[in-house]
């Protein structure tokens, strides 16, 4: 009896993955709301790790619809033109949205009554007035709405934090730059659907500071505990307006704080993707390079050490997985986390004196 009891607890070990992915009891039921972000990939692929179940897809593009069924093969009668309407015949644990950012403040009015929580890919809407308005309606239904960013689920991101603030090895912060972006959205060959809106102002607040600008704004929110900004300074440039003649494809956005200050570049021009960050505190700095490539120096090294980190675990290890844990009770959202309404509303008023900096050419004052 004791051994059919150690080999029943090996056979569940090995269910639950060699990484430690816990064993879900089912799929989370989830509905997507929209196919036009290029990231919409992701929540297909989670189906083949079991556990995300697509119940329903609201889309009312049926060339872009007929082109995922193509690659995916879901079945057409998941699809909706409707958003309610889906959402009132599927009934989903939770909805994910993967259209223009213009639509993430109507996702959440068609979800929060409903008592959904929602996950938007970044930024978490246009500007601080829909963020205001999109934390109205999380507080008044109840519901969790979280912001996705690629480096959330990095292993070096959660490193930096750790050796800056739990470890406290670097001392205080002086100095944050983040840079971020590629060659361009157009260059490295994006969807028809997903550029259209990329660089329509109207569907995406603008163009690289919007696309790019919100990592840094979200990471240095994050470091400096989600403190308001002195001052937010931005300049941009039209550096391919043949390419992006309606929104700027260059920008650098300064960031100051009691006895610190950020750099955030967001480019569509760099030779090259990128999503790296450097801080410098008054002992030592560390670079986060990659996902899991660090280089730290303290004041008493003569030269930086290279770190190379393990993948992180789960839930906290891509966004379907968190989305599950929270929804299903197993995460508590903390204030401040980098997915949280708390560090995003922030962001989105970073955003907004970045871009009206860059429109007046004068540095704006938060407080």
């Amino acid at each position: 009896m004791i051994r059919i009891l150690c080999l029943l607890g090996i056979v569940l070990c090995f269910a639950a993955g060699a990484h430690g992915r816990r064993a879900s009891p089912k799929p989370l039921r989830v509905a997507i709301a929209g196919l036009t972000h290029g990231h919409v990939g992701n929540a297909f692929a989670r189906l083949k790790a079991g556990d995300v179940e697509i119940v329903g897809i609201y889309e009312p593009d049926s060339a872009v619809v007929a082109r995922y069924e193509r690659q995916y093969g879901f079945h057409r009668d998941l699809v909706y033109s409707d958003l309610g309407k889906m959402l009132d015949a599927v009934k989903p644990e939770a909805v994910a949205a993967f259209g223009p950012t213009s639509d993430h403040l109507k996702v959440v009015e068609t979800c929060a009554p409903r008592g959904l929580d929602v996950m938007v890919e970044k930024p978490l809407c246009l500007d601080a007035r829909e963020a205001s308005a999109i934390v109205a309606l999380a507080k008044k239904h109840k519901i969790q709405v979280l912001t996705n960013y690629e480096t959330t689920w990095y292993p070096s991101t959660q490193a930096v934090y750790d050796l800056v603030d739990t470890k406290q090895s670097l001392g205080p912060i002086r100095k944050i730059v983040v840079r971020d972006g590629h060659q361009g959205p157009k260059e490295i060959g994006v969807q028809e659907e997903f550029l259209a809106w990329l660089t329509d102002p109207a569907r995406n607040g603008g163009g690289a500071l919007m696309d790019f600008g919100c990592y840094g704004a979200n990471l240095t929110t994050w470091l400096m505990h989600g403190a308001e900004p002195l001052t937010v300074t931005a300049v941009t440039l039209h550096v391919k307006p043949d390419v992006y003649p309606r929104v700027e494809d260059e920008a650098t956005i300064v960031i100051t704080y009691p006895g610190a200050q950020a750099i955030l570049e967001a480019s569509w021009n760099w030779p090259y993707g990128r999503k790296d960050m450097d801080v410098y505190g008054t002992t030592g700095s560390v670079r986060a390079l990659d996902a899991k490539n660090l280089r730290v120096r303290e004041t008493t090294d003569t030269q930086e050490r290279s770190v190379v980190l393990d993948p992180k675990k789960a839930p906290v290890d891509e966004p379907f997985a968190y989305l599950s844990a929270v929804v299903r009770g197993e995460i508590a959202v903390a204030p401040g986390d980098l997915s949280s309404l708390e560090n995003n509303v922030t962001v989105m008023r970073i955003l907004d004196a970045a871009r009206l900096s860059a429109k007046t050419g004068k540095t704006v004052r938060m407080k």
